[in-house]
């Protein structure tokens, strides 16, 4: 793994040295937790679905009205250079767009824009052929289409996680479910119906790759889930840039489907792995 002494950072208008990137304490991330972000997943010197993501990024930033201080093509170019001088094999690379200095400590100003990466450490093969277990909680995120850098919910249930015995927790509300603090949640019916939350979600880009593969083999919904219907679910499954694909076989004390990994979600695991291959040949030869 790289020290951080050995890398760089996009900081307020400049690359600089990781050690060396700052934001001053006015700022409405630490003032308020104001702000929006987006997470870009770069395998050998390739960002990898890379316009989709500054597509979201673009957005939430749009819905906070806050106004982004790089054009696409500048922020390509950075991300270029970036991952050029950090040299990473596989990689994560944070984009944070804050609500910027305020005098008041309320009202936004100019934002600031951070761009940070780090090494990235996939699931391991023994995780994905056991699968996971996740847990419940009665929660909707505030503007839930946001990608905000506000995740007090999220990180407040870790303890109650850890305690558990669980890798996640998923978010529901009225006994309809949403999403996990940071991936998608999908189940297969007994039908082999792939479904996904339509709801109160963020429209994670790696939901989106898989409901095209999964729709290639299988029939999709995007529709309400019940918890009665997890319950019930011969398969589930989480999604997410960073985790790929995990199986879910155990919901709060429900055991999901044979309370091992389904084949529908290994096939889509690997469908999804392939395809990350395609643009990594793609780039190669562009």
């Amino acid at each position: 793994m790289q020290s951080n002494a050995n890398l760089f950072a996009y900081n307020l208008g400049r690359i600089v040295p990781l050690d060396e990137a700052c934001l001053h304490i006015s700022d409405l991330a630490i003032q308020r937790g104001f702000g929006v972000f987006d997470f870009v997943k770069v395998q050998q010197g390739q960002p990898l679905f890379l316009e989709d993501y500054l597509d979201r990024l673009y957005n939430s930033a749009r819905l906070l009205e806050l106004q982004v201080p790089l054009s696409r093509d500048e922020m390509k170019a950075v991300i270029r250079e970036l991952t050029e001088r950090n040299a990473l094999a596989l990689a994560g690379m944070k984009i944070i767009l804050t609500g910027g200095y305020s005098e008041d400590g309320f009202t936004p100003l100019n934002p600031n824009l951070l761009i940070t990466q780090h090494p990235l450490a996939l699931p391991s093969q023994a995780k994905v052929e056991q699968g996971i277990r996740i847990i419940t909680h009665e929660y909707v995120r505030e503007l839930p289409s946001v990608k905000s850098i506000n995740y007090l919910m999220g990180i407040r249930l870790i303890s109650k996680i850890k305690a558990k015995g669980a890798e996640e927790v998923l978010y529901y509300k009225q006994g309809i479910v949403s999403e996990f603090p940071r991936c998608n949640f999908f189940l297969v019916r007994q039908d082999d119906t792939v479904v996904t939350p339509a709801n109160n979600i963020l429209a994670g880009i790696t939901r989106k790759n898989v409901l095209e593969l999964a729709g290639r083999k299988y029939r999709v919904e995007q529709a309400d889930i019940t918890l009665e219907e997890v319950a019930q679910a011969k398969e589930a499954f989480l999604t997410s840039t960073t985790k790929r694909i995990l199986p879910i076989v155990q919901v709060d004390d429900t055991r999901i489907g044979s309370g091992k990994p389904g084949k529908i979600t290994l096939d889509l695991l690997q469908d999804l792995i392939e395809l990350e291959e395609q643009q990594l040949t793609a780039a190669k030869v562009s």
